[in-house]
């Protein structure tokens, strides 16, 4: 969507270098976690370890990530994200490269401890940096292109993986993988500034814009609206935004997206960690095509976060519920169709690819959830809560898949429990409201309606 012409003149456009800046970072990021996945087989062979302490291996990282989100969301929150993010990746990125020499799986599970915990600080940052350079109307997209971020990585990653490893063995996978993260360290601190106001090369015109300046009043009928049937089943509502961080912790909607979350990345890092060694066991595919077909589900979520981003700013005009309840529901469906589909590849690919849609086609409502639901100064803090309950999600999946497993030996069985969670948490998201935007609130206001509620200086930290 195109910023419209002002007194001050054209807008600048630098918002979308700071997103494309975020893009290739988190894609930086979500290769160092999930190369992992691809060399687990010839980690078994090196090591002669059970299935549940390979998932061990996969899920420590998200052990770490959990742990360190929360302080992440309170440090950004008071000194911004363009110096905290820069050296955490610099400094993950040097975790990455030391996995390169490790001899034992215990030392393998201690850096992928570390690495989470390093990598910590990166989605509250890029959610953060997203929820201060857009406007209401484009954020929905702009986290849709950053959750495509996650996608790219597992779509790359099997192959070039696989290619390395085959060709100098799977220590030399981390190496490798580290480079493009110590790049991308300089190029997030040289492009990204924590805030607009911060940024020389975005004039007064693009500031207004991403902060609803220009043309503000009349966005409830243009924009949000009324939905009829959609805004009862997501229990649309008006709200006072969430203040401070007493407020947020006692938020069932906050919690309630939180546990939604965390069974959301049961299921996604259950895949990424487990998906090569199925296709390789359960299916039969060599290195080569394991490393392939391993690739596909992120085909389809590449499609599919762009896509939903979309669908949520205007197909459901700025509602984020309606994607999220869309994603649980049609992965379930999915998932069972991957459990029980016949010994038939191109089957078996389109099933991979529409589950990797589905699943991602509301991911950008988990975190721009919590947009309409804060201020500037409480989001950071808020997505740190969802970001660390929910991705204990992917601590856990690994783990339970494995031990699944290793008392099972059925597959069908393993990914059976993704269904479960599934369902789950679509019940948990029917138990949460959606907010009304605060300017959309506004606007009602101004027509007679409920009371205006206070501004939300995008200049405020937490205190």
């Amino acid at each position: 969507m195109s910023a419209p012409r002002s007194r001050l003149g054209k807008p600048t456009q630098y918002r979308w270098l700071v997103l494309g800046a975020i893009f290739l970072t988190y894609v930086v990021a979500m290769a160092d976690r999930s190369n992992v996945g691809t060399v687990l087989p010839y980690m078994q062979q090196e090591f002669h370890v059970s299935n549940t302490a390979l998932g061990a291996i996969s899920s420590f990282f998200f052990l770490g990530y959990a742990i360190s989100q929360i302080p992440a969301g309170i440090l950004i929150g008071r000194m911004g994200t363009r110096t905290i993010v820069s050296i955490a990746v610099l400094l993950f990125s040097v975790i990455t490269f030391l996995m390169g020499f490790t001899t034992t799986a215990v030392m393998l599970i201690v850096l992928r401890l570390l690495l989470g915990v390093l990598e910590g600080p990166t989605p509250v940052g890029m959610t953060s940096t997203i929820n201060r350079w857009f406007p209401t109307k484009e954020k929905g997209l702009a986290t849709g292109v950053y959750i495509a971020s996650t996608q790219v990585a597992p779509l790359v990653v099997p192959v070039i993986a696989v290619f390395i490893a085959e060709a100098a063995g799977w220590r030399a996978v981390f190496h490798w993988f580290a480079i493009p993260g110590a790049i991308m360290a300089i190029v997030f601190f040289l492009v990204v500034r924590s805030r607009p106001s911060d940024a020389k090369l975005v004039n007064q015109a693009e500031a207004d814009y991403i902060s609803d300046v220009a043309g503000a009043v009349p966005v409830v009928a243009r924009e949000f609206g009324d939905m009829g049937v959609i805004d009862r089943i997501i229990r649309l509502k008006d709200s006072a935004p969430l203040g401070d961080a007493r407020s947020v912790l006692k938020s069932w909607n906050v919690w309630g997206i939180t546990l939604a979350y965390f069974f959301m990345n049961n299921v996604l890092y259950g895949m990424i960690t487990w998906v090569p060694t199925y296709l390789r066991d359960a299916r039969g595919f060599d290195a080569v095509g394991m490393g392939f077909v391993a690739s596909t589900p992120f085909i389809g979520g590449i499609i599919g976060a762009i896509a939903g981003g979309a669908v949520s700013d205007r197909l459901f005009r700025g509602r984020r519920k309606p994607t999220a309840l869309i994603t649980a529901l049609m992965t379930a469906i999915m998932m069972a169709l991957v459990i029980v589909i016949p010994q038939n590849t191109p089957l078996l690919v389109t099933a991979l690819i529409l589950t990797g849609f589905f699943l991602n086609i509301g991911w950008s409502s988990f975190t721009s959830y919590a947009m309409n639901l804060t201020t500037g100064r409480t989001y950071p803090f808020t997505i740190a809560v969802i970001n660390s309950g929910g991705n204990l999600g992917g601590f856990f999946a690994p783990i339970i898949v494995g031990a699944l497993l290793d008392a099972t030996g059925s597959y069908s069985i393993a990914f059976s429990y993704f269904v479960g969670v599934l369902v789950v948490g679509f019940v948990l998201l029917l138990s949460i409201t959606e907010i009304r935007p605060r300017k959309e609130q506004g606007a009602i206001t101004a027509a007679g309606g409920p009371s205006s509620l206070a501004s939300d200086d995008p200049h405020e930290v937490i205190a």
